[in-house]
């Protein structure tokens, strides 16, 4: 039987993504620059990593001086192209610091440190999962957002074993039983953390809570961290006030 939201919680697809394609760490790491060959027909290939494609110029009916002009001009791509990679790589988390120790009993890619809500000139309102029942508090226990307040949520997590690929974050809010609001934030991909980045934070959107008479209440929501892969990281209830002020 389906647990609750389910059927609701469906992440969109990213364009262009098959599920289980993805590369390992050490396959992207050994991603390479781009490179130039020419073969006997002077037919000139140029191969890049990033864009996946390869480019073929005949190049046999033309003066040695434009042969020379066109690899310069590849060339020139080339070395953007390197330093492209290398950003690329980076913005993956993907270095030559020591990968963080991990305990190989524990299989999770992905690990949920805490939650949070940041408002502007307020303290954040953070709920640490790795205290025992945090999760199950979440919908026991409500917090209060005063009507009409901008705020953003926030993620800290850890990324271990393997790349982790499109991770998403979904929400479904209801009020009395029926549907108010579907939110999916992509999060990105990352690498497993290392001994330089232990950690990963990410801010969602600002969003605002609705505000007047009619839209003060309980509110209650069911969310989850899934990636490209359709592996769930963790999925939650949790509840939630709108009031005219702060509590």
């Amino acid at each position: 039987m389906a647990s609750a939201g389910d059927e609701e919680l469906v992440a969109s697809k990213t364009d262009g993504f098959k599920v289980g394609e993805k590369k390992t760490v050490e396959e992207y790491a050994k991603l390479g620059p781009p490179t130039i060959t020419r073969n006997e027909m002077g037919t000139i290939s140029y191969n890049s990593p990033l864009s996946m494609f390869s480019r073929r110029k005949r190049l046999s009916n033309l003066q040695e001086r434009q042969l020379r002009r066109s690899v310069i001009s590849l060339t020139n791509r080339v070395d953007q192209e390197d330093e492209s990679l290398n950003r690329w790589k980076a913005s993956l988390g993907i270095s030559n610091s020591p990968a963080l120790p991990v305990d190989p009993k524990d299989t999770r890619r992905c690990v949920i440190h805490s939650l949070a809500l940041e408002v502007a000139d307020r303290p954040d309102i953070t709920i640490d999962l790795s205290i025992p029942g945090a999760l199950e508090s979440l919908k026991s226990k409500p917090f209060s957002i005063k009507e009409g307040a901008k705020f953003r949520m926030k993620a800290s997590f850890k990324v271990q074993h393997d790349v982790l690929s499109g991770l998403k974050y979904l929400q479904v809010v209801k009020r009395k039983g029926i549907r108010v609001s579907k939110d999916e934030e992509m999060l990105g991909s990352y690498a497993p953390n290392t001994q330089e980045k232990t950690i990963y934070e990410k801010k969602f959107a600002e969003d605002e809570a609705p505000s007047g008479m009619m839209a003060r209440g309980h509110y209650e929501a069911v969310s989850k961290f899934v990636d490209d892969d359709d592996h769930t990281h963790l999925k939650f209830e949790w509840s939630f006030d709108i009031a005219k002020d702060w509590k």
